[in-house]
């Protein structure tokens, strides 16, 4: 079993209400929560309008399937939110 935790920090800029950062980063539980391997939360800048911090846990039964899906999760949120990565932190556990 491979562990690994995916931590990506968004920046939104214009963003004046924690409504509109929802609406913004909105889905993100069910695009990804829905996934098997994957666990999703905002772990992070909650009360803040222009910021966010998300974190997933990916378990694999190898490294290289663990890698995989945080490259592919990392792609997606590039483009689908409407958001800037600040900063990506992986740690393999």
């Amino acid at each position: 079993m491979h562990i690994a935790i995916l931590t990506l920090t968004f920046s939104l800029p214009g963003c004046g209400s924690l409504k509109e950062k929802r609406h913004r980063m909105g889905g993100l539980h069910a695009r990804f929560g829905n996934t098997p391997s994957v666990a999703v939360c905002e772990s992070g800048e909650r009360d803040r309008h222009d910021a966010s911090e998300w974190t997933f846990v990916i378990v694999c039964l190898s490294k290289r399937e663990v890698e995989s899906q945080c490259s592919q999760i990392e792609e997606r949120l590039e483009r689908t939110v409407d958001a800037r990565v600040m900063n990506v932190e992986r740690e393999f556990v």
